[in-house]
């Protein structure tokens, strides 16, 4: 048995929760579930994988109700998920060793975000700081918590060496060669563990995501007023927005937060930029996103942001820009959105030649698509 608990907080989770459990029962971990207030059949299903079930009065404060779980459980090392997130894999071997190299550090788990887009079933890839030892970490923030250093469990190995920016627009240099996926939570000594989890929870109704991302707004506005200026609760207000169709808001969020000082090598700030840029192509103010163009050297790291820039060309009517950009694309290792380095942009190649008649390069490129399902639509109308 795994010497890790899996600390879990549910309110009217029936449709998530025994999926959530079923998928942790093969690793044996203890299971710790605290209920804020169920009035479904949550609680009835919860308890057919674990007796580790616990109340807590719910009080507007996720973070609260996360360190409560954390405080029932057996055991030191801790992975916090959520009832609509599915573990995928745990390569036990690799923790283990991990656990025992860097006791102090937090660990990031992978996040595939599933959700819809053009119609079809997409998937975002993050990395976030989920697994940890409740002797060194907590969590803080009453919306979008964060695992943060408790103060008496920091030392020189666990220092955190970065130099922030002054806005999005400065010149600082980031290593094109960072392993794998940022993670999106603000900079703490962390690293990447062997855990991957599904995340359905952005897979919903319309009307199921306007509800989260107008409750999410009220906390967070309410979090921004006790703590003052913050970039990644500029940044989480931004992407409620977003979800809302609210892009004028959204673009006034993303701006108040690319003003301060930051780390570009942080994930958050990377969406922040890449989710700013959106939301001009969303107003229509396409010269003015031109503007990412000036830093294009330090946010190019990943195919995500170069993708976007393409859109930019697109939209600008510089065509052979577009073309260049999305086939640096397919050559980069780094992504969030899967099909961002191959069949997105393949399909946007395919559009750019296609608009411009040059039907059979279009078709070359469609095919590369594979089974992309908007691909093959553009490829039976030029057939």
């Amino acid at each position: 048995m795994l010497p890790i608990s899996v600390c879990i907080i549910a309110r009217n989770e029936e449709r998530h929760i025994e999926e959530c459990l079923k998928a942790l029962k093969p690793y044996h971990c203890e299971i710790v579930l605290v209920d804020t207030g169920s009035t479904d059949n949550t609680l009835t299903l919860a308890a057919g994988y674990t007796d580790q079930i616990y109340h807590f009065d719910w009080c507007d404060d996720f973070s609260a109700a996360k360190n409560y779980a954390v405080s029932k459980a057996s055991n030191d090392w801790i992975l916090s998920i959520d009832c609509d997130e599915y573990l995928e894999s745990i390569d036990i071997k690799k923790l283990s060793a991990l656990m025992e190299r860097h006791p102090q550090k937090a660990g990031r788990i992978l996040l595939r975000n599933r959700f819809r887009q053009d119609g079809l079933v997409s998937f975002e890839h993050v990395r976030l700081c989920r697994f940890f030892n409740r002797n060194c970490y907590h969590f803080t923030g009453k919306i979008h918590e964060q695992v943060t250093p408790k103060p008496a469990c920091t030392n020189a190995e666990d220092a955190y060496n970065s130099e922030a920016v002054s806005g999005p627009c400065a010149n600082v240099p980031i290593s094109a060669d960072t392993p794998d996926i940022p993670d999106r939570s603000p900079a703490m000594p962390a690293v990447n563990v062997p855990i991957s989890v599904l995340h359905v929870g952005y897979d919903t109704s319309e009307e199921e995501m306007q509800s989260k991302s107008r409750r999410n707004i009220a906390l967070l506005e309410q979090e921004l007023k006790s703590a003052g200026p913050d970039a990644y609760l500029y940044y989480q207000l931004g992407q409620s927005c977003m979800k809302l169709k609210d892009y004028e808001k959204a673009y006034e969020w993303f701006y108040l937060g690319l003003s301060m000082d930051l780390e570009p090598s942080q994930d958050y700030v990377q969406n922040m930029v890449e989710s700013y840029g959106y939301c001009l192509l969303d107003m229509k103010r396409f010269e003015e996103a031109l503007g990412l163009e000036n830093i294009y050297e330090v946010f190019a790291v990943r195919a995500d942001f170069v993708f976007l820039m393409g859109l930019i060309y697109m939209n600008n009517g510089l065509f052979a820009e577009a073309i260049e950009a999305f086939e640096k694309c397919t050559t980069m290792e780094q992504f969030s959105v899967e099909g961002i380095n191959s069949y997105r942009a393949f399909y946007n190649i395919g559009v750019i030649y296609e608009c411009t008649g040059h039907a059979d390069e279009a078709r070359k490129y469609y095919k590369k698509c594979g089974g992309f399902g908007m691909a093959q639509s553009r490829l039976r109308e030029l057939l």
